[in-house]
């Protein structure tokens, strides 16, 4: 878990506080929409599998771009420079699930 820690903080070290942020992005969680679309980057079975998961799932912005920091971070911890699509997979799982009822 440390070298996935140190991973984030290297991948940060040269980001500046957006305009109106009191601090600097440290890690995957307090990345913003710019740094995901820097950071998140995904290939062509990554954006169909999340295109497909936007629609059967009803995902807003906000958690599309949950479920993308948190997919980094399992790469990150998986030792993984890019996102894969088993990374996805299983950050879509661990999405808030909305009760029934």
């Amino acid at each position: 878990m440390e070298r996935a820690r140190q991973t984030q903080r290297q991948r940060f070290a040269g980001e500046k506080p957006g305009e109106g942020e009191a601090s600097p992005v440290i890690c995957n969680a307090d990345m913003r929409s710019g740094e995901v679309r820097k950071y998140c980057e995904l290939d062509d079975t990554g954006r169909s599998l999340m295109k497909t998961a936007m629609n059967q799932l009803q995902l807003s912005a906000r958690p599309y771009h949950r479920v993308l920091k948190l997919a980094r971070t399992i790469a990150d911890l998986a030792g993984s420079s890019v996102i894969g699509p088993s990374h996805l997979a299983e950050g879509l799982q661990y999405r808030p699930r909305m009760s029934e009822g």
